[in-house]
């Protein structure tokens, strides 16, 4: 990219809500059900269907609010957002132009070398979602089990100059939304997605320059690939001075195939879909008992993260890995009970369970809990068996499926030996049988220690405790 140009990004998330029911109406927001099986009256925009707004999204759209330090309004409104297409059985969107739930608020991201970012959060609003086209062959269908479904949109500022920040922005609310419990956010089934504006403009300039909007991305990856292949395309039209012509407000598709944006439609403006306030909602008023009783929200990333930091003795960065998901703060304060170090805790969640988790096998997964992956380390700091052997021991209990770590310990003969002695025992014939290196140490050559440890470790199988070990060596030794 040129040095010469910033780059303006500002994101559009749809965080699809888990409730039970769907925003107007009581049909069920389950996913993969028979094609127009969770459809009624009112999402199928029949005749005398009314909207009657469910009062868990309202809830769920507040935590998030709380969580991003935003301004709730307690008096919102609902507009009719017009539009025509097939899988829009009404002819219209029910969104909230004016006056969102949700009002500016902010949202912190942590940059790798410890620095943090401030990016604005302009508003979240809850809308309904549309149905989904199904294309085969010469013909579309329709299905309108998702029409209806409750969406949380989060709009951020344009404040984000890289797509570095762009993803660190989309990680954190990710985490944020699953932390508070509103959303499943998978980004796969598209309960967590993105559409991302940009635009660039020479350094130093502060006006706003056309963007494109790039829609409907669920892929962290994609959407780095996207803005890079955006940015380079604005960065030579102006370079040929053609910026002001070739580069239109619209909508684009990115081809995950060619890697390459396309246009898709001209992008329009809110007048073009001819809001008005919905005639048969009601302003949405949230009183001050509603307020203090939805704004209740559980830890977030960031809090776990400091108590970690200061609870654990974890570092800053050890914090943010774990913290970075929910189900592996979890996992790792579940492992804590067992009264264990916090080093050895991390070192043994991070990397050696995760290092054998398979190619997208999450922590919820996992074939080993965390009382079990607690109890291996407990066996090491314990003297049980040594760091080595609690590997083969992980292996084993992986393979197996197994929760039994002592008889695994057992069935594999790892435990290790600190019977004085049966040490002594191998000890003694190690030194007898290598008379010349013992007279070889005791003139002064140090280095015949570490002979006399490997070959007592070879010949007690492993199963010596290296500390005992030593000890009782340099007792031998020193008569």
């Amino acid at each position: 990219m040129s040095s010469m140009f910033e780059i303006v990004i500002g994101l559009e998330v749809h965080a699809q809500l888990n409730t039970k029911s769907k925003l107007f109406c009581s049909c069920a927001t389950s996913f993969g059900e028979e094609a127009n099986s969770n459809t009624c009256p009112t999402c199928l925009a029949l005749p005398g269907g009314l909207p009657v707004l469910n009062k868990e999204a309202v809830h769920k759209a507040i935590m998030l609010g709380t969580a991003l330090k935003s301004q709730i309004n307690q008096v919102s409104v609902f507009d009719r957002k017009n539009y025509f297409y097939p899988d829009l059985p009404t002819g219209y969107q029910i969104s909230q132009l004016s006056t969102p739930v949700v009002g500016l608020g902010e949202l912190t991201i942590d940059f790798p070398d410890g620095s943090q970012k401030t990016i604005g959060v302009t508003r979240a609003h809850l809308e309904n979602d549309a149905g989904k086209n199904i294309h085969s062959g010469n013909h579309s269908q329709v299905d309108l089990n998702r029409a209806g479904t409750p969406l949380l949109e989060i709009v951020s500022e344009p404040d984000m100059r890289s797509a570095e920040e762009a993803i660190l922005y989309l990680k954190k609310l990710h985490s944020i939304v699953r932390y508070l419990g509103i959303s499943d956010a998978n980004m796969q089934e598209g309960s967590f997605r993105c559409d991302v504006n940009v635009s660039i403009r020479p350094k130093g300039d502060t006006n706003f320059y056309t963007r494109c909007e790039i829609k409907n991305m669920n892929s962290f990856r994609f959407i780095e690939k996207a803005i890079a292949y955006e940015v380079n395309r604005h960065i030579e039209a102006w370079e040929d001075g053609v910026h002001s012509t070739q580069i239109v407000q619209e909508t684009r598709l990115f081809d995950t195939t060619t890697g390459e944006t396309r246009s898709m439609r001209g992008k329009e403006d809110a007048a073009d879909y001819r809001y008005f306030p919905d005639p048969d909602l009601l302003p949405l008023i949230i009183t001050d008992e509603m307020l203090k009783e939805y704004s209740k929200i559980p830890e977030l990333p960031d809090e776990k993260k400091a108590r970690f930091v200061k609870e654990y003795g974890l570092k800053e960065y050890d914090a943010s890995v774990i913290t970075s998901s929910l189900e592996m703060a979890n996992y790792f304060d579940e492992m804590m009970k067992e009264e264990i170090s916090a080093k050895n805790a991390t070192t043994w969640l991070t990397v050696e369970l995760q290092g054998r988790l398979k190619e997208g096998v999450t922590i919820e997964e996992s074939p080993i809990d965390a009382k079990t992956l607690a109890t291996i380390v407990k066996r090491i700091e314990d003297n049980t068996i040594s760091g080595k052997a609690a590997k083969e021991v992980l292996d084993d209990l992986i393979v197996n499926s197994s929760k039994d770590v002592d008889a695994t310990i057992e069935k594999l003969g790892l435990k290790q030996v600190s019977d004085d002695g049966a040490l002594f025992a191998i000890i003694d014939e190690i030194l007898a049988s290598n008379a010349d290196k013992v007279a070889e140490y005791k003139a002064g050559k140090e280095k015949m220690f570490a002979f006399f440890v490997g070959q007592t470790m070879k010949a007690s199988k492993g199963s010596a405790n290296p500390q005992k070990l030593n000890e009782l060596i340099k007792e031998r030794l020193s008569k």
